[in-house]
């Protein structure tokens, strides 16, 4: 094995007060220790072929900001983030890089999902709006197509990377700048 990729992940659209304990098992359990068993395993995995190895976490935009609705989701990828930080300062000794890829918001199902679940708590909004209201603004001038973040995750794979660890990098087209 030489790269290992995190990407397993749920997301989760609530008003603060709505979410309880399933919800937050749920997401905890699929976001959080998924990416930290997932990179405990590669971890060993890459020690026991005593090679060098890339593990790359499915984070968000929103493990850099905090967006409304999106609490749970929200803090499990502030959790993937931190956990990111903390294993790639453990496992660089053991030529070990881990890193963390960010993206934004794409045109995708999940956006579709997360639209839907916004129109049902405001009464302002029509279908659609909500992927409006977040993509007007990238610098960009577009939303985010499949193919920005599976160049950030091919790089992270590759040998130009090895310099590189204990990063989320944002790959969103200019929505949050850290």
């Amino acid at each position: 094995m030489d790269v290992f990729v995190n990407n397993a992940g749920i997301d989760v659209v609530s008003p603060f007060l709505d979410i309880d304990e399933a919800q937050l098992t749920k997401a905890f359990t699929i976001n959080v220790n998924g990416v930290v068993f997932g990179t405990q395993a590669a971890a060993e995995q890459f020690m026991k072929q005593k090679s060098k190895g890339k593990i790359i976490n499915a984070c968000s935009i929103a493990g850099h900001e905090s967006y409304e609705m999106l609490g749970t989701y929200s803090a499990t990828k502030h959790a993937v983030k931190s956990f990111t930080h903390s294993s790639a300062k453990e496992l660089a000794a053991n030529n070990i890089r881990v890193n963390a890829y960010c993206p934004g918001v794409a045109g995708t199902a999940m956006w579709d999902r997360i639209d839907e679940e916004m129109v049902k708590y405001y009464d302002n909004m029509e279908p659609g709006d909500a992927f409006k209201q977040f993509t007007e603004g990238i610098l960009v001038g577009r939303p985010q197509e499949p193919e920005d973040v599976a160049n950030l995750v091919s790089f992270l794979a590759s040998d130009e990377s090895d310099y590189i660890t204990g990063q989320a990098i944002v790959t969103d087209g200019g929505i949050v700048f850290r």
